[in-house]
């Protein structure tokens, strides 16, 4: 039986967490033995314990935390682990590291979720042996742009849960809980409230929508740190009848299957689960040309893809959309066969356990 271990120094959650978490349950599912090592107050080892996968914790206080690193050893050597695969900076450093001190020699493997400049070029280059990327637009910046040697470098994209994300089972209580008609036309977003996500393009974008196509209404999933500005902007534009700010909800499933179109005008993205998310529940989408998002969206088939930054670009690629019922239609249906094909995560814990397979055994050879 192959054993995998799982490092993650994070305590948040997010995508990087979620993908962690599904890949540790695909990868059960597919007969390998699964460990995760996380801090002990990380939302990881609270999820990660509830779905039955086996937890080790640690506090992991830096990468130079002495103790982390011979706790590492430790568990390689007494659960004979074959892949170490980390995934944030901290614990890709200390289980890097442990490996390749561990008499057991396992395979390291380091996963780059983000699309952010690296900041420690050692967890990429000397001490893994593959480097995964969640898109293949991270791959290049890390072998084009870094250096990173092509043949240690593989793209596998992050997956969607097709059974949440079913448009089919997800209910349908958006338009009851606004106290929309069913006639409004609604289009949404789902993300942190962070400027990269461009929420404040896609506010600059709804007047000239609202000009073609009047009571349209928009509302905006989930909190963060840009929330205060945008509420002042809803209120400057003189939007605060057509926009609405669900805050972070739990519901993305339901939330989705309100939508008539989604949209994520971001300035930055790795890939975009988000997109495939609402692919999967057969929506039309309109996002940006920027980073691994032309991955996530066939331009003209699954969705329409606008200039980052460009708040007329985007009006019109909605208005458009809003305006073709039959091409929304279309897209969406599109959009999860596509993500059926290539983006579920069954897909990816495959992909995965493909990998870490042919890599242990070439190691052992």
């Amino acid at each position: 039986m192959l054993t995998i271990m799982h490092s993650e120094s994070s305590l948040g959650w997010g995508g990087q967490e979620n993908r962690t978490l599904h890949e540790c349950l695909g990868l059960k599912r597919l007969g390998a033995r699964v460990i995760v090592l996380c801090k002990p107050d990380s939302v990881l080892r609270q999820r990660a314990a509830q779905s039955g996968i086996e937890v080790i914790v640690h506090p992991m206080r830096s990468n130079r935390d002495i103790s982390a690193i011979r706790r590492a050893i430790g568990i390689i050597r007494d659960e004979r682990v074959d892949v170490v695969s980390t995934h944030s900076g901290v614990d890709s450093l200390i289980c890097a590291i442990a490996g390749r001190f561990s008499s057991v020699k396992p395979v390291i493997v380091r996963t780059r979720h983000l699309a952010l400049p690296i900041t420690s070029r050692l967890t990429y280059s000397m001490l893994p042996h593959m480097v995964v990327t969640v898109s293949e637009s991270v791959r290049a910046h890390l072998v084009v742009e870094k250096g990173i040697p092509a043949h240690r470098v593989v793209s596998i994209p992050t997956g969607v849960d097709l059974k949440m994300f079913d448009p089919d089972a997800a209910p349908d209580t958006l338009r009851r809980e606004l106290g929309l008609d069913k006639d409004k036309l609604i289009v949404g977003t789902v993300a942190i409230l962070r400027r990269k996500k461009g929420h404040h393009v896609l506010l600059d974008a709804i007047p000239e929508v609202l000009r073609e196509v009047p009571g349209a209404v928009f509302v905006f999933a989930g909190d963060g740190p840009q929330r205060g500005n945008i509420e002042d902007r809803i209120k400057a534009l003189g939007l605060t009848q057509s926009v609405r700010l669900l805050g972070l909800r739990t519901d993305v499933p339901a939330i989705l299957k309100g939508l008539d179109l989604f949209v994520l005008p971001t300035l930055q993205e790795a890939l975009g689960t988000s997109i495939l998310e609402a692919s999967a529940m057969r929506k039309a989408v309109v996002a940006t040309r920027v980073g691994g998002v032309p991955e996530a969206v066939a331009d003209g088939v699954t969705g329409v893809l606008v200039p980052p930054e460009d708040a007329s670009a985007l009006a019109a690629a909605m208005t458009r959309l809003f305006k073709d019922p039959g091409l929304r239609t279309a897209m969406g249906e599109r959009g999860r066969e596509m993500v059926e094909r290539e983006y579920s995560t069954d897909r990816m814990a495959e992909r995965m356990f493909e990998l870490y397979t042919a890599l242990a055994r070439k190691r052992k050879r």
